[in-house]
């Protein structure tokens, strides 16, 4: 009998695809709303960090999904250690168009080209926004402020959200990362949650595969809590392999040893 038939799961616990309705509102994911939302009111850039499971792609995915796509027209691309050159080809594949040139500044036309063209001729607002950019090479932050430039620097057309794990901040405190680094108006770091949260994020997965009631005893949510440091990944890890090893055991409570035991299996 598989574990999901053994605890009567609905659907596969501890998952990262959920819709946006069945995510966990935290006080720290409403913060990145309200900080988001604030950002693209007045186009200006916002900063998300934390460590790496924190929930920041969740948080990330959570503001995107509230933002109605007749008014807003979003752009959200992954970074890389590749030049600019590379990320504005990547920003004009997001936009639907492709272009091999090697020019920054003729890339850098046909992008406010088209943000101008959503912008005035679609009355769309336009956000973009950078996952990963702690992968973003300094040269790449000295130059990306230009991007928002319209209109002698007087038009807020091109808001941008930056995300990635705290070396992005280090990069942003680099003189030459300065002009971009002026432009942040919003920041919010993510970190490991206390036990309490824990405890309130595990029932909660749990209720969504169709378990009401919480199947980790006390000792195993403070060995999920304090082996995952607080992070979701990880305790999403940690949660799913106690309960396969519940099950394997056929007990219907899962225990500090099954979370030993799950811990052996993850890095």
């Amino acid at each position: 009998m598989s574990y999901r038939a053994f605890f009567a799961l609905t659907r596969e616990p501890f998952s990262s695809d959920l819709a946006l309705h069945e995510i966990l509102q935290t006080p720290e994911l409403i913060a990145v709303k309200e900080r988001f939302d604030y950002t693209l009111r007045i186009g200006a850039m916002a900063l998300i960090t934390g460590d790496i499971g924190s929930g920041k792609s969740t948080a990330l995915r959570y503001a995107i999904g509230q933002l109605h796509p007749s008014e807003y027209a979003t752009f959200y691309l992954t970074a890389s250690s590749g030049s600019i050159l590379e990320l504005y080809r990547q920003i004009l594949s997001e936009l639907g168009l492709h272009s091999a040139g090697t020019s920054r500044a003729t890339l850098t036309k046909l992008i406010k080209r088209e943000i101008q063209e959503l912008v005035l001729g679609k009355k769309m607002k336009v956000a973009l926004v950078i996952d990963e950019a702690s992968l973003l090479r300094l040269d790449v932050f000295q130059e990306l402020h230009t991007l928002t430039q319209f209109e002698g620097d007087s038009k807020p057309y091109l808001p941008i959200l930056l995300a990635g794990q705290s070396l992005l901040i280090d990069k942003l405190s680099y003189r030459s990362s300065q002009p971009l680094a002026s432009r942040i108006v919003a920041r919010s770091h993510l970190e490991g949650v206390n036990h309490q949260d824990m405890e309130q994020y595990l029932r909660h997965h749990l209720s969504i595969a169709g378990v009401k009631k919480n199947l980790f005893d006390q000792a195993a949510i403070t060995a999920i809590h304090q082996g995952s440091g607080g992070l979701f990944r990880r305790a999403n890890h940690l949660a799913r392999g106690a309960l396969i090893a519940a099950a394997k055991e056929q007990s219907m409570t899962v225990t500090a040893e099954h979370v030993r035991l799950a811990s052996t299996e993850i890095f």
